[in-house]
């Protein structure tokens, strides 16, 4: 019953809903008990020959109105009961989606996609049966098995009664024995459907690496294994989820055998009336149903045990950017002042960044160079508060940036990182994206600048083409440009390109730059690249190498250090010399 008491914040909120549903299922039971009562008073009277077509045609028309009770009493508790398990489901969806809206970049590495998934889909169903079914099965059984049972001992006979049930306790000793077992099973069975999720998302976003590196045969066989073990884990949990009904089958079976010989025992002694017997036999059969339901309430329970502790330890789950939901609410502008003493990520000892500093006036250029992993990328995270936990601080404005609100924070950054996603929806909808309310001209204004105007413009259907799921039908220079427009939409006090440059051609990085020099004169940005051709009109330019600083100053003044940024800037111009470059 644990189940329950951790939905009982939610019974409690929709009370009147569920009040409604049990007293539905209450009418119903209490209607129930009737019609075989009918019947076995009817059986008498043909036996003792005293039936009249009056006396027959009233309890048929007692019968036509007990049974449209009935159907109405069943329409309340199913509208009640189903309609509280839809609430359910609606609430704690909505409830997991917007924490996955707040939760930060930890929170993401350490789940999988397809794990996720699973959680908002097949768990929440499980909790959802709880509220549906789970409800009915407990309701229904108390309340029609104990109507049921009254019904027995005062309309027939208490004794027969005691020796029908006598076999049913051992319904409470199966499912308590069970119930544990698919608990555990039911966890296993979740888990191994969040694992092959986590392979079938992972093997169709990479069917092009896959297809491209001839290892179709090898990933079937991959994923026909992962199959496999799914296949068995659920094996053993339908075993043991298939155990109840039998053995309840035979408890019933128990139950007629001691009605059929105590029950003609009485007739022939007149204890009881046949009409009484076949009264009683009918309410035997209808302890069918809620002793059914009790060995489903338990498989139910557990399966909603199981996922909602498994649901529930993700909202749990606490993201370490804490909003100062007091903080300066003005958007962010100004000039930017970094010092960061040390950062590492988290679980993670080594230091990636050191003794940083550097401070960006408004309306200038930041350009931030380096070797792969040297630190660019985590600088920027830190920027973009995707980690709050560093040695240091970082002004926007005069203020800590950890002292902004999250609106007034993020809304004043446009990012653009190398690889970028996009929605399966059209150019314009993607461009406009942050501002769906912005007209035709801007989106325009926002793509020329992107140095994208032109692209669209020769594309069949312009600003209205579809770029397919996760811009399938765009180059990879194409996707660059669209998310620098997105980016542009909101005009943005500082703008982050991480990379996002790299996939097009020098002649079109050099249009945006000096379009971007133009259109964002008051504004800042920082460029976070590897061709140094994109830095090279930044007002000043810091080298990263292990996290730490190692060469700043303006693109001539570092030409006539020497030093690493030099003999890089050398390399890659004798590469774009000889035919190196992007398309």
């Amino acid at each position: 019953m644990s189940i329950f008491r951790k939905l009982a914040w939610y019974f409690k909120q929709e009370r009147r809903l569920y009040f409604w549903g049990v007293f539905g299922l209450l009418m119903t039971a209490v209607l129930g008990i009737i019609p075989p009562r009918i019947i076995g008073n009817l059986v008498d009277l043909m036996n003792r020959k005293h039936l009249s077509g009056g006396r027959l045609t009233r309890d048929l028309l007692l019968m036509t109105v007990i049974a449209i009770a009935s159907y109405a009493a069943r329409y309340l508790w199913r509208i009640s009961i189903w309609g509280g398990a839809a609430k359910l489901e609606k609430t704690l969806r909505e409830r997991l989606y917007a924490h996955f809206m707040v939760m930060d970049t930890a929170f993401y590495q350490r789940y999988r996609t397809g794990d996720l998934m699973a959680h908002a889909t097949n768990d929440l169903s499980a909790i959802q049966r709880v509220a549906g079914g789970g409800i009915l099965q407990f309701a229904d059984s108390i309340i029609t098995g104990g109507t049921t049972l009254i019904a027995m001992m005062a309309l027939v006979n208490w004794r027969l009664t005691i020796i029908a049930v006598l076999p049913l306790p051992l319904i409470a000793l199966v499912a308590r024995y069970l119930g544990t077992k698919i608990h555990l099973a039911f966890g296993e069975s979740q888990a191994a459907f969040s694992n092959l999720n986590n392979k079938a998302q992972e093997s169709i976003e990479g069917i092009k690496v896959i297809k491209t590196l001839g290892q179709e045969r090898e990933d079937e066989v991959d994923f026909e294994q992962q199959v496999t073990k799914t296949i068995a884990i659920n094996r053993r949990t339908n075993w043991l989820d298939a155990l109840f009904d039998p053995l309840i089958t035979v408890i019933i079976g128990l139950s007629y055998v001691a009605t059929i010989i105590l029950g003609g025992r009485y007739v022939t002694t007149q204890v009881i009336t046949v009409g009484q017997l076949v009264t009683f036999i009918a309410y035997v059969g209808m302890l069918v149903w809620p002793m059914f339901a009790i060995g489903q309430l338990f498989n139910t329970m557990e399966r909603g045990n199981a996922s909602y502790d498994r649901v529930n330890f993700l909202l749990h789950e606490r993201s370490e950017i804490i909003e100062n939901t007091n903080g300066v609410s003005q958007p962010a502008h100004g000039d930017l002042n970094v010092q960061i003493n040390a950062f590492s990520y988290p679980n993670d000892e080594a230091l990636r960044l050191q003794n940083i500093d550097f401070q960006l006036s408004a309306g200038h250029t930041l350009g931030i160079v380096g070797r792969v992993g040297a630190g660019k990328t985590s600088i920027l995270k830190l920027l973009l508060r995707q980690f709050d936990h560093y040695d240091g601080q970082i002004d926007f404005g005069g203020h800590d940036i950890r002292d902004y609100t999250l609106d007034a924070y993020i809304h004043a950054l446009g990012y653009v990182p190398q690889d970028n996603f996009l929605f399966s929806t059209s150019i314009r909808e993607n461009i406009a994206f942050a501002n769906p309310d912005i007209g035709d001209d801007e989106v325009r204004a926002a793509a020329y600048t992107a140095a994208f105007d032109e692209d669209v413009i020769g594309m069949p259907d312009g600003y209205q083409t579809q770029v397919g799921e996760e811009g399938v039908s765009l180059s990879g220079g194409q996707k660059q440009r669209l998310a620098i427009a997105r980016a542009l939409v909101i005009n943005p006090e500082l703008l982050i390109l991480d990379d996002a440059l790299s996939a097009v051609d020098a002649k079109t990085e050099a249009q945006i730059l000096m379009r971007l020099g133009e259109k964002r004169a008051d504004k800042t940005t920082i460029i976070a690249a590897h061709r140094l051709s994109s830095v090279i009109n930044a007002d000043e330019i810091i080298v990263l190498d292990d996290g730490k600083i190692i060469e700043r100053g303006n693109h001539n003044t570092l030409m006539a250090a020497n030093g690493w940024y030099k003999r890089m800037y050398d390399q890659q111009q004798l590469a774009d010399s000889i035919g190196g470059g992007n398309d």
